[in-house]
């Protein structure tokens, strides 16, 4: 399998898919293969959450790694989704503008480049909503 068609593959790096316990209703993200609430007796299925959620908690990066040093200062949010869950992204707004609580929507953006001319990988971000 060719390397970009094995990103593609990973759904949940592109299209923010997770998965649901529909037995207690417990939402993950990244996917689980079975529920920690009702072990093997729960019901997994997959699911794509909606994108939109509120700011936890976060960090403003100022020094950052060579490969994200073009972007510093950012901002790294743990975000909490409408359906309850918590992922950890960046959040693309002027540092002084994200609070607490900010209500915040995914976005499909490039993560990084491996050099010039390199791998280009992409993933989910946020921005305000």
């Amino acid at each position: 399998m060719s390397v970009p068609r094995y990103w593609r593959k990973q759904q949940n790096r592109y299209n923010l898919k997770g998965n649901k316990c529909e037995t207690c209703g417990r939402y993950f993200f990244p996917p689980r293969a079975f529920c920690p609430e009702c072990r093997r007796d729960g019901k997994i299925v997959d699911y794509e959450f909606s994108g939109k959620g509120t700011v936890r908690t976060f960090s403003i990066i100022r020094t950052a790694s060579d490969d994200y040093d073009m972007q510093a200062p950012y901002a790294i949010a743990i975000i909490e989704l409408e359906e309850g869950t918590c992922m950890t992204a960046q959040v693309i707004c002027e540092p002084d503008e994200i609070k607490i609580g900010m209500p915040v929507k995914s976005v499909f953006r490039k993560i990084v480049a491996d050099g010039d001319s390199g791998v280009i990988v992409y993933g989910t971000k946020f921005v305000p909503a």
